[in-house]
């Protein structure tokens, strides 16, 4: 089973029998007050918006977005006010709203009231091209910027966990880097070709680990056939684990904005589900965040 389309995440979330109480952190934003009164009519989620009450009432009013059926936990920290309502019970989400991404992690983060989980915490993007009929995870594209191999086994482990949610049983996963061959010029290399003799060996079960591979590899089967380079991942890559943030970001915007694309991203490796995007995402954008994060709950 292929990784699914937003349209069909967004039919997921519609039949669910009730909404899910989400935390915000910072819901002074128009486009998050836009994307979260749509969930909520659609009945996705029930928002709870920590921060300056006073802000998030004004901006709303002057947007003409109507704040019924929301909760508003008055603020100045509005990432560990939100923590706490994931703590407390009364949420099983937290949202990236109007905060920078350091303040947020710092919440995220802390040892004693955080959301810390079992694994290194990563962004996984879900990245839909509607023109070849293509879905795949790519991670991590937002935290880890040079993940050594331990913290690369963890990123393999999470967007492999969000593409089994998703429905695909046995996960095929591309370890990309710049060049298909391992070179001693290139550690990300022999670290992808590490992860397939693990894989192979039983380490990871599951899913289908191959690498290295460049991105044209990962994604169209005809490049492998002109490269005369074969594999079950070839062309076929369900998930894509990058080297270090800077390849992995670089490629998402790439496609953001030169493709007709549709993406949503969150976090893993927490203890509860992380709609995590940047302050500039569209509304659209936050939509499919919490669409995505709604079809990877149990």
């Amino acid at each position: 089973m292929p990784l699914p389309t937003f349209d069909h995440l967004y039919r997921l979330a519609d039949a669910r029998p009730t909404p899910i109480p989400v935390a915000v952190a910072g819901g002074a934003d128009p486009t998050v007050l836009a994307a979260l009164r749509r969930a909520a009519d659609r009945g996705w989620v029930r928002p709870i918006l920590a921060g300056v009450e006073g802000e998030t009432r004004r901006l709303a009013e002057e947007a003409g977005i109507g704040l019924e059926g929301f909760t508003l936990v008055d603020a100045e920290d509005a990432a560990s006010a939100a923590v706490a309502e994931i703590h407390a019970g009364r949420a099983s989400l937290l949202m990236k709203g109007r905060i920078a991404t350091p303040m947020l992690m710092k919440a995220v983060l802390d040892p004693e009231h955080g959301l810390r989980g079992g694994r290194s915490i990563c962004q996984v993007v879900l990245m839909e091209i509607p023109r070849d009929g293509r879905s795949f995870l790519l991670a991590d594209t937002g935290i880890m910027i040079r993940p050594a191999l331990p913290k690369k086994v963890d990123i393999l482990g999470s967007v492999v966990e969000v593409a089994q949610a998703l429905g695909v049983e046995t996960p095929r996963v591309a370890v990309m880097a710049a060049s298909e061959s391992v070179s001693v010029a290139m550690p990300e290399t022999a670290h992808a070709a590490e992860l397939q003799r693990r894989n192979e060996a039983g380490e990871f079960p599951g899913c289908v680990v191959q690498g290295p591979l460049s991105f044209d590899l990962a994604y169209a089967a005809d490049a492998g056939d002109k490269k005369r380079i074969g594999g079950p991942v070839v062309g076929a890559a369900d998930a894509m684990v990058f080297p270090d943030l800077a390849s992995a970001n670089l490629t998402v915007k790439a496609i953001m904005y030169t493709a007709d694309c549709k993406f949503g991203g969150i976090l893993k490796g927490t203890t509860h589900p992380v709609v995590f995007m940047s302050r500039a995402d569209s509304t659209e954008t936050r939509l499919n965040s919490l669409s995505l994060a709604l079809g990877t709950l149990k």
